[in-house]
């Protein structure tokens, strides 16, 4: 039996005159990783968004661990152990791997002065966890290729003891190499009992990972099935259909 970690019970959200969510109900499970995917529009970021509390929800809840819930800010969210990696990944290329890993979080002493050498040894140790073979913590970021930077913004996650990982688009512009580097880091995301939400536009990638699949469109739950279960032509369909529904 899987264990319930976040359950959204008829979440809705509101912009202007515009409904993003309409009583949006899921539940996410310890060490599953759950495809979330749709058209451009269809709630995808807003859902995410207040499950890593940068919006609160117009109505419905959220229930973390079985209990309810509300972040009111991106802190909060952090606090419970889900950590976001957004499409731009909010890394500092000019800064090193391990300031990376530790940024906004550096550890100092009594003094105040930050803890390079543990930065920098920790940030190994996280790194190599995940399989990920950098030479020194203190390469510059914009040296790393893609799929190596989307590594480091995983293992700032996995560091910071994430119970939960959302990722972003983690495979958008990089190239079949990296590309399997990516899902490689979301098997070891499993392996070590954190659930991901995978939010794509690419099926193929997806399916090769993920235990569950859901497609939003137009604020709604269209489907919830296990991967299994169905095909990249069946969600393909079912995207497509759902979109040309929305613009009737």
């Amino acid at each position: 039996m899987s264990e319930e970690l976040l359950r959204i019970e008829k979440v809705g959200k509101r912009f202007g005159k515009i409904t993003a969510l309409q009583e949006v109900n899921l539940t996410f499970n310890k060490a599953e990783v759950v495809g979330l995917v749709g058209d451009n529009g269809a709630g995808k970021s807003t859902l995410i968004k207040i499950i890593s509390g940068y919006h609160t929800a117009d109505s419905g809840s959220l229930y973390w661990e079985g209990k309810k819930v509300r972040f009111r800010l991106p802190k909060h969210a952090r606090n419970m152990g889900i950590e976001t990696v957004y499409q731009e990944q909010a890394l500092a290329p000019d800064l090193t791997i391990a300031r990376n890993v530790f940024m906004g979080r550096e550890p100092s002493n009594a003094l105040g002065i930050m803890q390079e050498k543990l930065m920098e040894e920790e940030s190994m140790k996280v790194l190599r966890g995940l399989g990920l073979r950098i030479k020194s913590p203190d390469q510059l970021v914009k040296k790393l290729s893609g799929g190596q930077r989307q590594g480091v913004a995983i293992a700032r996650a996995l560091y910071f003891d994430a119970k939960m990982v959302i990722l972003d688009e983690p495979t958008i512009a990089l190239s079949v190499k990296e590309v399997r580097e990516v899902l490689e880091f979301v098997n070891q995301l499993k392996q070590k009992g954190i659930a991901v939400i995978f939010i794509t536009h690419n099926l193929h990638h997806i399916f090769s990972v993920a235990d569950r699949l859901v497609v939003l469109a137009n604020g709604e739950v269209m489907t919830d099935v296990r991967t299994e279960n169905s095909s990249v032509e069946d969600m393909s369909d079912i995207i497509v259909k759902s979109t040309l529904g929305a613009l009737v």
